[in-house]
């Protein structure tokens, strides 16, 4: 090995020769297009060559440059594929669970715990978070989203399909008027989701036509303050069956009414192709498979 070799002028000249852009190969690095345009002005004079030229629609290699500006590109990609080598190696034995707060709240945690005395040898980590996984970006293996199942390039298997249910804290039914129908839910206040929708359906799909008044009411993010709002007596809320659950066999809230009505998405497993291959993330796959046949209702 000689001289210590200049990783970063390099880098940033691979980079920009490849996009053809000083601001773009300054994204791509997570720097500022000065700190690029430094680096490679560091190169050049190191070596003793100009390597870019301007033009009007961005930087051009020169002569000098495009001789050794795809066996540097090629060097870098082995490099990143070798690095992302030792990453899994360390990684092979664990598993990142993506989820929304109320699903993991109210049925994955309550289970997980089965799949970690199946398989004690996997160290298991769950996230709760509202946004999306960018599988490229975060080291999350798995997701498990809430939709219609449409995830380009991912590799998608679909669970188990939630119904909706009103249910409110007993105390609250017990004092206030009698539901025997669907439009008798609207003598209460209703406890609305995010977009104010969900009501809406479930009243017009048991065939009661309603305006404004389906709307009204205060409204929540998640399933999990939704509940909690219905647990202290504030209203009827119209959540999935398999979120309430806990919350029912404890006591804390009642189903006003016995008539459910699916819900226009599913739960999905996703996960990106080569992901879904590691023996940890397919004994993970079999395992909620299995979970969810045996949740109702079952797909």
């Amino acid at each position: 090995m000689g001289a210590v070799l200049p990783l970063l002028a390099l880098r940033a000249f691979t980079e920009t020769g490849r996009l053809g852009s000083l601001k773009a190969a300054a994204e791509r690095l997570g720097v500022t297009p000065g700190a690029v345009s430094q680096q490679i002005r560091l190169l050049e004079e190191r070596v003793g060559v100009a390597l870019f030229v301007r033009g009007h629609h961005g930087v051009y290699l020169t002569e000098a440059g495009a001789r050794v500006h795809a066996s540097l590109l090629r060097g870098f990609d082995l490099i990143e594929k070798s690095y992302s080598t030792l990453e899994s190696l360390t990684l092979e034995k664990s598993l990142t669970i993506s989820t929304v707060p109320s699903f993991a709240a109210a049925w994955l945690v309550p289970r997980i715990g089965r799949f970690s005395a199946l398989h004690p040898q996997i160290e298991v980590r769950v996230e709760a978070s509202a946004a999306l996984v960018d599988f490229k970006r975060d080291r999350v293996d798995v997701a498990l989203r809430h939709g219609l199942g449409a995830y380009p390039g991912l590799e998608s298997i679909r669970l188990m399909a939630p119904v909706l249910l009103p249910v409110a804290r007993p105390a609250l039914l017990a004092q206030g008027p009698l539901i025997d129908e669907p439009a008798d839910c609207l003598k209460y206040p209703l406890l609305q989701d995010c977009d104010r929708a969900d009501w809406m359906l479930w009243l017009q799909a048991h065939g009661v036509q309603v305006g404004d008044e389906g709307r009204r009411g205060m409204s929540f993010e998640d399933d999990l303050l939704l509940l909690r709002a219905a647990a202290a007596g504030q209203g009827i809320a119209l959540v999935q069956d398999t979120h309430a659950q806990e919350d029912i066999d404890a006591g804390k809230l009642v189903v006003a009414l016995d008539k459910p009505w699916p819900s226009r998405f599913a739960y999905y497993l996703v996960s990106r192709p080569e992901t879904v291959q590691r023996p940890e993330v397919q004994a993970f796959i079999d395992w909620i498979k299995a979970e969810a046949a045996n949740s109702l209702p079952v797909l």
